[in-house]
């Protein structure tokens, strides 16, 4: 193995390690639910038994959905992604519905802005249902636990010349330089940020490596009270048949 190649697998070691970190938490937080429940001495009235158990569920799915995306990641070079045209604002109300459990229980909304475009052009985006929906998952879980509580997280759709941008707004917490630079130099490995410890950036490397595989590229704007994740792909102008 020469210095390179060394480098290399350190490099890939230190992201295995940070993807472990964040995958650590939900499994925390589940441990400490379940806890809470069996404990004799707390007394939980129904409706808080209800809340707890329905926390537990989601976040063991969002446990779930990380490694189901890192090992769709370790096989993208293998595996053929077909790419279709897919209706952009269909597949962000359906992931408003996914998500809106998740966010009532934590105080927060998340909405599908009216549609701001004319209705001759086409907004159909190039690209494969599954990887893209998990793009704005991650894109809207990231944007639950930064933003503000009682804030709304807006998904909007717009059409930028050739392209389909799908963007998700929120409220809250600036990202951390750590990832913003992990993003700006476009190699989009997990980091750590020091200034949320719960997360690592892993669903972002995820959402980069998925819109790679689908030839778009994800960015972020970085506002004063916020910021925007968005997805760019090629838009299509075949009828969808979705």
């Amino acid at each position: 193995m020469n210095s390179r190649e060394f480098h290399n697998a350190l490099a890939n070691d230190a992201s295995f390690l940070v993807a472990a970190h964040e995958l650590k938490t939900p499994l925390s937080i589940i441990r400490q639910l379940s806890l809470t429940l069996s404990d004799r001495e707390i007394q939980l009235g129904e409706s808080e038994v209800r809340r707890i158990s329905a926390q537990i569920d989601l976040t063991t799915e969002r446990a779930l959905r990380l490694v189901t995306d890192l090992t769709k990641v370790a096989k993208l070079e293998d595996a053929m992604f077909q790419l279709e045209p897919i209706n952009a604002r269909r597949i962000c109300s359906d992931i408003v519905d996914d998500m809106s459990e998740a966010y009532r229980l934590n105080g927060r909304n998340l909405i599908l802005k009216p549609a701001n475009y004319n209705k001759n052009h086409s907004l159909l985006a190039l690209a494969n249902y599954d990887l893209l929906r998990a793009i704005l998952l991650n894109f809207s879980d990231n944007a639950l636990y930064s933003s503000v509580e009682k804030t709304n997280v807006e998904v909007s759709v717009q059409s930028i010349k050739s392209s389909i941008r799908i963007s998700v707004r929120d409220y809250g917490e600036s990202l951390p330089l750590s990832i913003w630079r992990s993003i700006k130099k476009q190699n989009c490995q997990p980091v750590a940020a020091s200034s949320r410890p719960q997360s690592s950036g892993l669903g972002i490397y995820i959402a980069h490596n998925f819109a790679q595989a689908m030839n778009g590229e994800i960015g972020v704007i970085r506002h004063r009270d916020g910021n925007t994740f968005y997805v760019d792909l090629m838009s299509s102008e075949q009828l969808s048949l979705l």
